[in-house]
């Protein structure tokens, strides 16, 4: 068993979590992990927003904001087998994974990768605007093409400021991480193994045309717990735009009553009425 100074050095030292941990042990910790070019800040909003017993743990990725230093991994295999180590004495208590996009699949092999090495399934598995691991990518890759060819995706995706895409200095700055983590995504290959048992919780956009429901919902396949598919309104950020009623979601998976998180094979789709942040 760590203490929280311990712990805390821990973290500073491997830089994979960023923030203070948690005074008191929490009930759950919930690790997040970012889109393509996304960084833990982007999760800073979370923090104290799903309760005290859910300690929101941002996950930095090597290469991005806080680690410019480091090399960007640029395959999914090195990417899950070094952060699984990393998190391993921050297991001592119950904890959940969510990805948004890229940080879906992450999250989804890093459930299997811990399982293999004993340390057990997450609490839940929150996979959010990312499509099922065991369909083929839809999109020809751009991780090894033109600058022009990235950025159009990016424009198409929304997921960087118009100012950051049309400044080229600014830009360079950030492409190599974002080909690197477009390399993560775009030569990922499924692997058949045993599904998980925990819950999966999806989450799909309204409007979004980059990973529409129905490439969402085969994530029902990946475990033989219960499955839960809400559509959010907004595109493919709605993680940003519908941040309140995901967080409340995300909140009543890990706080509600224990009998919740036991109940067997619940297939649901749930459409969830436009809201104002």
């Amino acid at each position: 068993m760590h203490t929280s100074t311990s712990r805390a050095k821990a973290r500073r030292a491997d830089g994979w979590i960023v923030g203070p941990p948690s005074p008191t042990a929490p009930a759950v910790r919930l690790f997040c992990l970012p889109y393509v070019g996304g960084a833990a800040s982007v999760y800073e909003p979370w923090r104290g927003a799903l309760g005290g017993d859910v300690e929101v743990c941002p996950v930095e990725l090597p290469g991005h904001q806080t680690r410019l230093r480091e090399r960007a991994l640029t395959r999914i295999d090195e990417l899950v087998d070094a952060l699984a180590s990393a998190l391993a004495d921050e297991l001592d208590v119950p904890y959940a994974l969510f990805g948004h996009s890229l940080g879906s699949l992450v999250a989804f092999e890093l459930a299997r990768e811990l399982r293999r090495r004993g340390a057990g399934e997450p609490r839940a598995l929150f996979v959010s605007g990312g499509p099922a691991p065991r369909l083929p990518r839809t999109h020809p890759p751009v991780h090894e093409a033109s600058e022009a060819e990235v950025v159009a995706r990016l424009r198409m995706l929304g997921g960087l400021p118009d100012e950051v895409l049309a400044e080229p200095e600014l830009l360079g700055r950030f492409l190599p991480t974002i080909r690197a983590d477009f390399a993560v995504f775009e030569t990922y290959a499924f692997t058949p193994e045993r599904p998980l048992t925990c819950p999966v919780v999806a989450f799909t956009g309204s409007e979004d045309t980059d990973v529409p429901l129905d490439r969402v919902e085969p994530w029902s396949a990946e475990s033989t717990g219960r499955f839960e598919h809400h559509v959010l309104p907004g595109g493919h950020f709605f993680v940003h735009t519908a941040r309140t009623a995901l967080l409340n979601l995300v909140r009543g998976e890990l706080t509600g009553p224990a009998s919740h998180h036991d109940q067997d094979s619940r297939r649901t789709v749930d459409q969830q009425a436009p809201f104002r942040r």
